[in-house]
């Protein structure tokens, strides 16, 4: 089944550079640049009833409409529900052999795939989306790209933590009672680095807040997602929040009467009387940066690093008012002016403690247990850089207030 889809986006592809000439003229002859159509390539983990593949369709769609105005035309080919191995290859390969001058790779865990083929096809570029490696290689034609998501997540954490604080004064749960559960997908730099910004944020406005996470081992599987937030919510979560793919945790989350904070896109709209509001990256200007860049000949960066908040690369989802601690909108803009502007640093050492002591030192926590040191030396004035070095995140310190109930790597 799999190879007779494969055949009928070839043949999807070739019909489309029939009618468009395959990043030439459009038929008819004309040869000026505003009437080429330049065809663009993406692999997704999965498809439309996934909130993270949503977030880069929006992107995607938005991109296209930006590049347009500046007389860049686009046409793009997705392929869907492929999240590594062989299928990724050949997904790059199909879409690089029909004309593709660009192919992003939309998840962590594809780009090992990606680099099988990127060497075969030197004039497309092929990016690693939330990837770590093609930076470092050794081919000129791959990228990668990850904006600092953990200001967004840490933004968020405010909101959540408003909330809990609200229902502290209240008295509708105890300040010892003020848990977060968190759901999340594999135990990697990248998940803790969100639970832990998220969880800081948090407890900047409610300081009693702790957290629980709990490991699914996927990036998204809806009954597991849901299934993780009902035994947070039953071991004692007061708030859900995610780091997975779908809206479950959210629906989850209202069923039960909880608050939840969601990712990727608003769940609002699925969960009106629970979900407060949502972080995410919008990879629109990355979409129109790249793009663009190749259509007039220039050199897309390797590793686009230290883009966020200032820059329109990491965005929060509409507030619910209707259901947000008074003054959260109020205080969600100070914190924002405060990040953008160097004042609050996420992961300012002086906030939080590993094993009852505060960092010094760029190291992270091994599977023994032990501290390892990290590549670079990430502390300096008084905060954990983090995609400071690289785009990708390394922070992997498991930091005192927050409990992991499992594993998975």
């Amino acid at each position: 089944m799999k190879k007779f889809l494969a055949v009928l986006l070839v043949i999807s592809m070739v019909f489309c550079f029939a009618a468009c000439g395959g990043g030439s003229s459009n038929e008819g002859g004309s040869e000026e640049a505003g009437d080429t159509v330049y065809q663009v390539g993406m692999v997704c983990i999965g498809d439309d009833n996934a909130a993270y593949d949503r977030n880069f369709y929006m992107a995607a769609d938005e991109a296209q409409k930006i590049l347009a105005d500046k007389g860049i035309n686009i046409e793009w080919t997705k392929t869907y529900n492929h999240p590594e191995g062989d299928p990724v290859a050949v997904d790059c390969e199909e879409l690089a052999g029909a004309g593709c001058i660009a192919v992003f790779c939309n998840s962590y865990g594809m780009e090992p795939a990606m680099l099988t083929v990127a060497g075969d096809y030197p004039d497309t570029v092929f990016v690693g989306m939330t990837n770590e490696g093609s930076w470092k290689d050794d081919l000129a034609n791959t990228v990668n790209a990850f904006p600092s998501i953990y200001e967004g997540r840490y933004l968020a954490g405010v909101a959540a933590g408003m909330k809990l604080q609200e229902m502290v004064d209240k008295g509708e749960i105890k300040a010892e009672e003020a848990v977060i559960g968190y759901v999340g997908a594999y135990t990697f730099a990248e998940v803790i680095s969100g639970y832990t910004s998220f969880f800081l944020g948090a407890r900047s406005v409610c300081p009693s807040a702790t957290m629980m996470v709990e490991f699914i081992g996927s990036w998204g599987d809806p009954t597991m997602e849901a299934a993780a937030a009902q035994d947070l919510i039953d071991k004692g979560a007061k708030l859900i929040s995610q780091h997975s793919d779908s809206t479950t945790p959210a629906t989850t989350a209202q069923s039960n009467g909880v608050p939840h904070v969601g990712y990727n896109i608003s769940m609002s709209d699925v969960a009106p009387e629970a979900s407060l509001i949502s972080s995410r990256i919008d990879w629109t200007n990355y979409f129109v940066y790249v793009i663009e860049t190749i259509v007039n000949g220039g050199t897309v960066d390797q590793d686009y690093c230290q883009h966020g908040l200032k820059d329109g690369d990491v965005a929060l989802t509409e507030l619910n008012e209707a259901i947000a601690a008074e003054g959260t909108q109020a205080k969600l803009d100070e914190v924002r002016a405060q990040i953008e502007s160097g004042e609050i640093q996420v992961f300012d050492t002086s906030t939080f403690t590993v094993d009852g002591k505060e960092v010094t030192t760029a190291f992270a926590l091994d599977t023994d247990g032990d501290f390892a040191p990290d590549s670079e030396e990430a502390v300096f004035d008084g905060a954990f850089h983090e995609s400071y070095f690289q785009s990708a995140p390394y922070f992997a310190l498991r930091i005192d207030g927050i409990k992991l109930l499992n594993e998975a790597y």
